[in-house]
Order: structure tokens, then C-alpha cells, then sequence
């Protein structure tokens, strides 16, 4: 849905866009839109680029800081509504857009990357050129940066969609022109306009049989997601669940995972530092069961449920791995049985903060290498244990 749209150089027809997605980036757009130009200029000089900022009406002049960037690489803005925020309802224009253009290849590139290099633009179009469909992102991230991915979306893919899909909800991507028109096809929730877009666009492009690969592209320094967990949380888990109910008969018989096509850097650099407030977090695990234990009770089968009473009631709240792949297989079969989707997922919420919690406590002054096989290990344990979920659905 376009409010607006800016297109001084008349761009009628592209080879490649690169999109950034924003809301509220004048302060780092521009140095995210002349890396870019830099990388389109270095490897695509033979094809008809353009560069789009897909926004949310931001009220600091995002639009501004983009349009006066110096480019040798045409420029369009797009906007949606005032009354319309969301990066999905970002996402969904630049697909359209794409379409009307004719683009061989979109890259999608958040708005809030600071270590976006020119080379990022070259890792992400290239297999979508060669014949690829959607491109995923491998960084180097602090073991607490995406506790979502780590904890959820990641051994989710692995143990239920049977892909070794690292960042499946990294925010930076590459899809091609097939696979963005099917994603326009498909139904847009509340919650694929917003924080549920990456993870909707993953499992499409897995449970739709889409040519899936990976690429490395070094340390991954941004924003911190931590002060958005709380609505991004609920968009992304409720966005998974529902395309992960909704399909099972295409997932259920997989018996192998799939080791996902690698292109990029091979070596990883040292991730972005970051810190972390554990006695915080253990007074948001505290605080929540105190709300939601009594729903717990609801959604988990009774001898789950004693289990995590048991570690809250005696002050350990330890969510031990083996613990978690239960709950998270529970939650998904009772969010295919009950209506309140929102207060399941509010309740889950906490469930993973303890989870987030124990794996905090487990690894601390730990290297993000070693806390890493941990993550590893987690996702084979969400494979090992994948007919527990569908002999419940």
C-alpha cells in the first residue's frame, strides 16, 4: 500500500533492487545507501539497478537523509500510510514494486545495519541470479544477540522443517522475481505486516519448495533488539505457529535435514559486543510466572506443567533443554486447538525468557564459539524429539 512514491530518475524497468526497509533511520540510512551504490557500481555495473527505501512515514525525515544521498545508482522512495507501520508492510512494496519493475533480484537490507559493506550487495544477488529464489544471512552475533533465533526459530526449522537454516529472521535477505510474486499471493496476517515478515518469508520459501541458501557476511553490528522483544516476540511466534499448524502434511514425513548451499565469507569475524543485565532478566522471569503460571496449566500437558511449577515454585526456574523442546512442542499443538492465540503466545513469552535465562547461565563467560555447539545441540535435540509434536496434532 504506497502513500507516496518518489521516482525522480523515472525508473521504468530493473535488473536488481536493493530495498531498505526503515522507520525512523535518518541517522545511519545514508551510510547504508552508499555502501550499497558502492556494491552496485563494483559488481553489477552491466545491470539496471535501483536503489529503494521502502519507510513508515518517519517522522525524522528518513525520506530526506535518503533522497539527498549522493548515488550514481537511480533512487525511489516508497511509503506507506501515516496510520500503517511495519516492516512487513515495508517488505510487501518493495515487492511490489519489484514486480512492476521487472526485477531479476530483490536484496533487502535493514535500515539499521551499521556493518553492511559493499561485498553484502555481490553474496546476496549472485545465487539469485545463478537461480536461486531466497538468500539467508550467516553472521557473527553475540551468543545473546537473537535469543528468538537461537531459542525458537532456529531449532524449529531444524527439528520440524528438517533445514539447517541458521538466521531464518536475520532482516537481511536476497529473493528472487518467482518467489516474490508467490509471496504476494499468499495471505498477509496482522502479524506478517510487522515483526512476523521474516520468519513468514522463510517457512514460504521452505514449505513452498523454493531453492533455499545461506550466505556469510561477516560481524552483524545494529540496533539491539532487546527493547522490542515484547511486540516482536508475539508477531514472529504467532506468524510461526500458524504457518507451522496450517501445513503440517507437508513437513510431517521428513525424515532428513537438509544441510543448506553456503556462499559468502567462510570465516566469520568477531561479533558485535553487547551486554547484558542477567538479574533483570531473571526479575522478567519472575514477574511473568507470577502472572502467567495459572495459563501454563492450560496449554502444557500435566506432567510439563508440574515440571516447570516445580523449578518456578523453588526459586531454580532452570528451562533445561530437554525441558523446552516439550514446552515449545506443547504450545504449538495447543495453539492448533485453542482460540485466545494471543494470550498462549503471552504466556509462552515468559516460558521462553526462563529458557533464555538458563542458556544465559549455562554459557556465561562462555566464547559465542562454544555457546554456539550449545545452540547446535539444541536444534538436533528439536529433531530427535519431532514425532512428539505430530503424534499431538
Amino acid at each position: 500500500m504506497f502513500e507516496y512514491e518518489l521516482n525522480p530518475e523515472n525508473v521504468k524497468r530493473a535488473d536488481i533492487i536493493v530495498g531498505i526497509a526503515s522507520y525512523k533511520e535518518a541517522a545511519n540510512i545514508a551510510h547504508v545507501t552508499h555502501q550499497v551504490d558502492l556494491g552496485l557500481k563494483k559488481y553489477f555495473k552491466d545491470k539496471k539497478c535501483v536503489i529503494m527505501n521502502c519507510d513508515n512515514d518517519s517522522p525524522d525525515d528518513t525520506k530526506g537523509a535518503f533522497m539527498k544521498t549522493k548515488t550514481t545508482t537511480p533512487k525511489i522512495y516508497i511509503t506507506t500510510p501515516p496510520e500503517v507501520a511495519g516492516k512487513g508492510y515495508n517488505f510487501e512494496n518493495m515487492f511490489r514494486k519489484g514486480n512492476q519493475l521487472g526485477a531479476r533480484a530483490t536484496v533487502c537490507i535493514d535500515g539499521d545495519i551499521k556493518s553492511v559493506t559493499p561485498e553484502w550487495v555481490k553474496y546476496f544477488a549472485e545465487p539469485i541470479l545463478k537461480g536461486g529464489d531466497y538468500v539467508t544471512p550467516i553472521y557473527s552475533r553475540h551468543k545473546y544477540d537473537g535469543t528468538i533465533t537461537n531459542n525458537i526459530c532456529y531449532p524449529m526449522i531444524y527439528g520440524l522443517l528438517c533445514m539447517d537454516l541458521r538466521q531464518p529472521i536475520g532482516g537481511d535477505f536476497a529473493l528472487s522475481s518467482r518467489f516474490a510474486d508467490y509471496l504476494l499471493l499468499q495471505p498477509w496476517h496482522r502479524t506478517t505486516g510487522m515483526y512476523g515478515v521474516d520468519i513468514f518469508l522463510t517457512l514460504n520459501a521452505i514449505l513452498g519448495g523454493f531453492k533455499v541458501s545461506q550466505v556469510g557476511l561477516g560481524t552483524k553490528i545494529h540496533k539491539p533488539s532487546a527493547p522490542k522483544l515484547g511486540p516482536m516476540f508475539i508477531q514472529v511466534i504467532g506468524t510461526a505457529f500458524l504457518a507451522l499448524v496450517n501445513n503440517v502434511e507437508k513437513w510431517q514425513d521428513l525424515k532428513t535435514v537438509l544441510i543448506t548451499e553456503k556462499n559468502g565469507k567462510k570465516k566469520l569475524e568477531k561479533e558485535q559486543s553487547l551486554t547484558l543485565d542477567r538479574e533483570a532478566l531473571r526479575e522478567k522471569v519472575a514477574d511473568g510466572f507470577a502472572v502467567s503460571l495459572k495459563d501454563m496449566g492450560k496449554y502444557l500437558r500435566k506432567e510439563t506443567f508440574k515440571a516447570v511449577k516445580g523449578r518456578y515454585e523453588s526459586g531454580n526456574m532452570d528451562m533445561s533443554e530437554e525441558l523446552w523442546v516439550k514446552v515449545v512442542y506443547e504450545m504449538i499443538a495447543s495453539f492448533n486447538k485453542v482460540s485466545d492465540h494471543e494470550n498462549l503466545l503471552e504466556t509462552f513469552r515468559t516460558l521462553y525468557f526462563a529458557r533464555t535465562l538458563t542458556f544465559v547461565n549455562d554459557t556465561w563467560g562462555w566464547p559465542t564459539a562454544k555457546a554456539e555447539e550449545l545452540i547446535a545441540q539444541q536444534a538436533k535435540t528439536f529433531f530427535d524429539n519431532r514425532s512428539y509434536l505430530i503424534d499431538m496434532l
